[in-house]
């Protein structure tokens, strides 16, 4: 599992200033918070013990791409969110990190409902020790993002944030082999039922 933190900063600072003065939706805080939970989630579960989900064909545990997954966390939606390309990313970070940014970035020409599931898509199709990072790096974002939500999101808008979740969590759980961060997955999904008036 190797691990740089200079190429950490270069991703860091990078997608601190492709950001620049973006906040997090509803709160005065700046969205590089985000960034850095999303990476925090990836690396956090890079430490645990992978168990018997995490092997690889010849029966060992699969080594975690930390490097590449963590990358990714920091810059998942500079192209999605941002003026940057798939093209600037893969001239700063290689053409593994660009697959991985650019299926992870939903695509605004499709109707909104549409949108998820066509990202999820583009992440299967990826060569597998890609998939692999990006299923990592989608279900870290969305266990950042079962956090309380918004005052004004309503009961059925809740409902459906976690019902796509647990769409998310269907199709990429066995792509990410990582059985750590399914886990927690599916705890944040259990107490986000809190927020759906759920005994």
């Amino acid at each position: 599992m190797e691990f740089s933190a200079d190429a950490y900063h270069q991703a860091l600072r990078f997608a601190a200033q492709a950001h620049g003065e973006q906040r997090l939706p509803g709160a005065p805080l700046p969205y590089l918070v985000h960034l850095a939970g999303v990476a925090m989630e990836v690396m956090a579960t890079a430490l645990l013990p992978p168990g018997a989900g995490a092997l690889d064909g010849s029966g060992e545990a699969a080594p975690f791409p930390l490097q590449l997954a963590a990358t990714c966390a920091l810059l998942h939606d500079t192209v999605e969110d941002t003026q940057v390309t798939a093209a600037a990313i893969e001239r700063e970070f290689g053409p593994a990190v660009a697959s991985i940014v650019a299926a992870l970035s939903k695509d605004p020409q499709l109707p909104k409902p549409e949108q998820m599931g066509d990202s999820l898509r583009r992440i299967a199709a990826l060569p597998a020790e890609l998939a692999r990072a990006a299923a990592i790096v989608k279900l870290a974002d969305r266990i950042t993002n079962l956090q309380p939500p918004p005052a004004h999101w309503s009961l059925p808008r809740r409902a459906a944030y976690q019902a796509e979740a647990r769409l998310i969590l269907a199709e990429l759980g066995p792509l990410c082999r990582w059985p750590p961060l399914t886990r927690r997955m599916a705890e944040r999904l259990q107490a986000y039922s809190a927020f759906l008036g759920a005994p």
